[in-house]
């Protein structure tokens, strides 16, 4: 028999038979547009930076209250005191941060140890300066090399523990700067029954470029509220070598400062030390100042980035959920996330909101430290840059500190090979 009409080709039959069997197939469920997605995505980010919001309220709230307590309390007596400063190189202000410590207006005796590692160390000029402008102190240099742990700063404070000839002991960071008052007030607070130990909280004061300027907007901006929200609210119990006093009973219960000498984060580890075995550490209502010398971006990013996976390494939980600290990037993702939507509007205004909630926080770190006015036009670059430091924070686990390499292995900092010097 003769075909009806021309024959199809084989590629057109196949094709009618695929489109057939397309529409025999049950049909699938909607799936969401990427449009939807998006805006969902615009959505969350932008409840993330709400509730960062929501917590620098708090914080501004919590500040205002630290205004309200501070206040200058002179200690009933007056013990004799040593203070322990290990010191590093020449570092800028560094003869004005000595000086603070050596003009304090205290009724009893101080005596002041100064500790290098090497007999060539730019430190011994800025001690013997203070001599000279300051002729009858109590001072004593201690210039010893032995090594006793990875920490090279809790090396020198054992070598200058023997010359400790007082009962209570103040050991503080070269790079602090304090008031007059400073040993009268944290004497006073050791006074309080149950109190082993006294720290200190500190602000950030450049006294150089942009950098250094940065440097402390991320201390006042950032890291002081948000230590201040975390001690309110008993989410934090932190030691900080901005000051740290104590009596020496307390320091031999801990062993004194050898066990501490591999600790990266010696300060933390003290306190922890401290709480354990001898008793409360107080955190009374007034501030230090750390002074802030970066003179370029790699200093800034290094000293950050060495803060973060320092902290993230003592509390990785706590530290993971700070990532709620930073609403500011939360929203500007929102913005990016719902860009062609009805999300893009409100994200953008949040973003405005976030900055504006910054900016009420640092507003109160000054009414409550009695600082300068702030560089608020910085908030926003320094609210990014922390973000940054953040995520980067999570990729690898070494730091640089003071010239030398450290690397996290199996839950402990060591010093990388070849930075030993």
């Amino acid at each position: 028999m003769a075909p009806l009409g021309p024959e199809l080709p084989w590629s057109s039959r196949a094709r009618i038979r695929f489109a057939r069997a397309r529409t025999d197939r049950p049909a699938l469920p909607n799936r969401p547009s990427q449009g939807v997605i998006l805006f969902w995505s615009s959505v969350a980010a932008s409840a993330v930076a709400v509730i960062g919001c929501a917590y620098l309220l708090m914080a501004a709230i919590l500040l205002r209250g630290v205004a309200r307590h501070r206040s200058v309390t002179c200690p009933a007596a007056a013990p004799s005191v040593t203070i322990l400063k290990p010191l590093y190189g020449d570092e800028p202000g560094l003869f004005d941060n000595l000086r603070s410590f050596c003009i304090q207006d205290y009724r009893g005796d101080v005596q002041i140890v100064f500790g290098v590692q090497t007999p060539d160390d730019a430190a011994i000029a800025t001690v013997e300066r203070l001599r000279r402008v300051l002729p009858g102190r109590d001072f004593d240099l201690v210039i010893d090399t032995k090594t006793h742990g990875l920490n090279r700063k809790v090396s020198s404070l054992v070598n200058m523990a023997p010359r400790i000839r007082h009962d209570v002991v103040v050991v503080a960071d070269s790079d602090i700067r304090v008031d007059p008052s400073h040993l009268s007030r944290v004497i006073a607070a050791l006074e309080e029954p149950g109190i082993s130990a006294v720290t200190c909280l500190y602000y950030g004061v450049a006294i150089t470029g942009i950098w250094a300027r940065l440097g402390a907007l991320f201390i006042n901006a950032q890291f002081l509220p948000s230590v201040v929200f975390g001690v309110a609210l008993g989410l934090a119990r932190p030691c900080f070598g901005s000051t740290l006093a104590l009596r020496r009973e307390a320091l031999a219960a801990i062993g004194g400062f050898n066990p501490f000498a591999d600790c990266l984060a010696d300060d933390y580890a003290m306190g922890q030390a401290l709480r354990t075995h001898a008793g409360k550490i107080a955190i009374p209502p007034f501030a230090v100042a750390h002074v802030c010398t970066q003179g370029s971006f790699g200093q800034l990013w290094r000293q950050q980035l060495r803060w973060a996976r320092t902290i993230r390494s003592i509390d990785p939980i706590g530290y993971t959920g700070s990532v709620l600290g930073h609403p500011l990037p939360w929203a500007l993702l929102a913005a990016l996330l719902g860009a062609g939507s009805t999300a893009l509007v409100p994200a953008i205004a949040l973003a405005v909101v976030t900055i504006a909630c910054r900016g009420a926080v640092l507003r109160e770190v000054e009414r409550a430290y009695v600082l300068s006015s702030q560089p608020y036009w910085l908030v926003p670059a320094c609210d990014l840059l922390s973000f940054a430091v953040f995520v980067v924070s999570f990729l690898r686990w070494d730091v640089s500190w003071r010239g030398r390499r450290f690397r996290m292995v199996a839950g402990a900092w060591t010093a990388d090979r070849g930075t030993q010097s």
